[in-house]
């Protein structure tokens, strides 16, 4: 079995491991480097357990750790041209870094394929990254978009786990204190998911195959685990499906390392 391991994911910070048989990619680094290493250390692992770090864009709380920890620890770094040139252009990561530009075809990283496809969102270049195991599981995620376009459902379809962000509640961003602009920001077609749209997403990619899901990147101010499940499990019903017996769905927590999800 491979493994999932969220080891923080929201508004303030997002960083994922997928790991099999000792190896492990990182996706993204958006907390310090000591909160980093220490959610690592906390589940027996280390910077030499990586075989690399993609990262999907180059906004802070995805990327703010990046330039400290690879000035200690130099693992290669893979993203888009566009988000590998973003990350230069604005000093996210320390002169020499090993930068390896990815296109949307199969890729070898370390022991794992990747695949990365575009996301809709308001960045250099967003990704989001399907991973292939050597011994063949999958695991796909997207985050960071505002709407599921055909080659996200492509990107996520048929993945022994599929990791798509729960942004916000709309009642909530409405009523919430964010300035208008804001608030106009995350609701575009290039900014964040709703729960609803989420719940949709979802639905349809159990006729793809899919049974495992999690939901990523929870807005601190305009979302709970609550709301988000509830949304959910509103689609799935529906859709006339039903969460536990047509599919699993675990929410990731903003601030602390969730359970390993094996897939």
């Amino acid at each position: 079995m491979a493994t999932f391991l969220s080891l923080y994911s929201g508004s303030s910070g997002n960083c994922a491991l997928i790991g099999e048989n000792g190896r492990w990619l990182c996706v993204d680094m958006g907390k310090n480097c000591k909160a980093t290493l220490a959610a690592l250390y906390s589940v027996g692992l280390a910077a030499a357990d990586l075989d690399g770090i993609l990262v999907t864009h180059e906004h802070s709380d995805h990327v703010s750790g990046l330039k400290v920890f690879l000035k200690h620890y130099p693992v290669p770094v893979y993203g888009s041209a566009g988000t590998l040139e973003a990350l230069e252009m604005y000093d996210l990561v320390p002169p020499g870094a090993q930068l390896c530009p990815l296109t949307t075809e199969a890729e070898t990283v370390g022991a794992f394929e990747v695949r990365s496809f575009h996301t809709s969102h308001d960045s250099a270049d967003c990704r989001g990254y399907r991973i292939c195991t050597p011994a063949g599981h999958t695991a796909a995620l997207a985050t960071d978009l505002g709407t599921v376009t055909q080659e996200v459902r492509a990107g996520l379809g048929g993945a022994d786990l599929a990791v798509l962000e729960a942004n916000y509640d709309p009642v909530r961003l409405k009523t919430g204190p964010y300035p208008a602009y804001l608030k106009a920001r995350i609701a575009s077609p290039r900014g964040h998911l709703a729960n609803g749209d989420t719940g949709a997403a979802l639905t349809g990619l159990l006729g793809d195959g899919c049974e495992r899901f999690a939901l990523c990147h929870l807005s601190k101010e305009n979302n709970t685990p609550e709301l988000a499940l509830t949304a959910v499990t509103r689609a799935f019903l529906d859709a006339g499906a039903r969460l536990g017996r047509d599919g699993l769905v675990q929410v990731l927590s903003r601030s602390a390392v969730t359970p390993a999800i094996e897939f």
